[in-house]
């Protein structure tokens, strides 16, 4: 696993992009010690889902540029007009660290 970032880092109900392996993924805290991994870019339109609003109930990010809604949990989109998942990624909070399982 490869240590990302502080916790706080990522406020609690949204998402902040980060360049692992160069590859932009979006971390997304959805409570204290509760965070998902995805990529950061939507399979529809290559915008940031970082940027997008955090549904911390749902488990869901909406993509800002169409609406689309990805579940967190396995980066299946919800809505249309996504019909592509994005990749997701293992991740947990250690100690106060924010750890990302990825591999190129």
């Amino acid at each position: 696993m490869i240590d990302i970032c502080d916790v706080n880092e990522v406020p609690v109900g949204g998402g902040r992009a980060f360049t692992i392996e160069g590859r932009r993924i979006a971390i997304f805290r959805v409570a204290e010690d509760q965070v998902y991994a995805i990529d950061d870019l939507c399979s529809h339109d290559e915008a940031s889902l970082s940027e997008g609003e955090v549904d911390v109930e749902e488990l869901c990010v909406e993509c800002p540029m169409h609406g689309s809604l990805f579940d967190l949990r396995t980066g299946r989109p919800r809505t249309l007009p996504a019909f592509a998942p994005v990749a997701t990624y293992r991740s947990e909070v250690r100690a106060g660290r924010i750890f990302v399982e990825f591999s190129a």
